[in-house]
């Protein structure tokens, strides 16, 4: 009797990635209902009955799109999980990483375009948001907890709460004042700025 053999994963349709990859400009561009599939297939160079085996069609392609940056975005928050040192330099580091995303024209157009089809992708949408929220909430409570719990912070009661307050002083003026107004309405301050004055005031708060 032959012991099972394990076999590897199946091998990434490389396609599949490209297509995304064109997809996603287009989206951001022109929004959904301007997309041509057909358009996407040949930038992406495969036939349109190809992009329509491998995604079935355009929501579903939407929906790879919009789960491709949430990944995106995830990764690019992973190493901030890794901060260690006091809680001025853990918390600099965590808002400049943060103020650089969060001021990232191409993360506010991918939030636009997500807002722009939420009635039509809602469940989409709020996962989008979730995940998000999730992922950089999280990394920052770990970092306040870890701080609180060593002493370089006082008590926090709710570390949810005090992540909240420091996410938003940062999260006004380098994301949703270019949202509302424009990305040619340049930030008086710099993401540096920011961040120091969002740390300055968060520690003024919540400081050993």
């Amino acid at each position: 009797m032959h012991g099972s053999v394990d076999l590897p994963p199946p091998t990434p349709d490389p396609r599949r990635q490209l297509i995304v990859r064109h997809a996603r400009q287009h989206f951001v561009r022109v929004g959904y209902a301007a997309t041509k599939i057909e358009t996407i297939a040949r930038e992406a160079g495969v036939s349109t009955a190809t992009l329509y085996t491998l995604f079935g069609g355009k929501a579903a392609l939407f929906t790879a799109v919009i789960d491709d940056a949430a990944e995106d975005f995830a990764r690019q928050m992973a190493g901030v999980r890794a901060i260690e040192g006091d809680a001025r330099a853990a918390l600099t580091s965590f808002a400049e990483a943060y103020g650089g995303f969060m001021g990232d024209p191409f993360v506010r157009s991918i939030f636009r375009l997500v807002m722009a089809e939420r009635p039509r992708f809602q469940a989409l949408a709020l996962r989008f948001f979730e995940k998000g929220r999730s992922e950089f909430g999280a990394t920052l409570i770990g970092i306040i907890v870890r701080l609180s719990k060593s002493g370089h912070l006082g008590p926090v009661e709710h570390p949810s709460w005090a992540a909240g307050h420091l996410m938003g002083m940062i999260e006004h003026p380098v994301f949703f004042v270019p949202l509302v107004t424009g990305d040619e309405v340049r930030v008086r301050r710099s993401i540096p700025e920011v961040a120091a004055e969002a740390v300055e005031t968060f520690l003024a708060r919540y400081g050993a």
